[in-house]
């Protein structure tokens, strides 16, 4: 079964997909999800996890505040709940998700270039 490479038209998500797309392993979803209240991904047949799009948002949030900018899962869950900045937050994890997307497109670039 192929995935859909337009994500804007899919409904959920697979674990393995979301630890793709942010780098860490899928023991790591499933701990954080046991630590956080707010990630709670739909079971399916087989307990299979299905992440909806506010699920992949939320992991996206915990990721940038634990990976990112070091807070402890204690601290990141302070400031969940606290709800102090958390578009902040979230605006700042699209920002550098982007920054590393352009990133990487720059490099292809370069490397195009060096190529030549």
């Amino acid at each position: 079964m192929a995935l859909n490479k337009n994500k804007e038209l899919k409904l959920f998500y697979s674990i393995k997909e979301v630890a793709e797309e942010l780098g860490v392993s899928e023991s790591t979803l499933r701990y954080w999800e046991t630590e956080f209240s707010q990630i709670s991904p739909k079971k399916g047949a087989n307990n299979v996890r299905r992440y909806t799009k506010e699920d992949v948002k939320t992991v996206r949030l915990v990721h940038h505040l634990v990976k990112e900018r070091g807070l402890t899962l204690a601290g990141a869950k302070r400031y969940l709940k606290s709800g102090k900045g958390q578009e902040t937050a979230e605006c700042n994890s699209a920002v550098i998700d982007r920054l590393k997307a352009i990133r990487e497109e720059l490099s292809g670039m370069l490397a195009a270039l060096e190529s030549l």
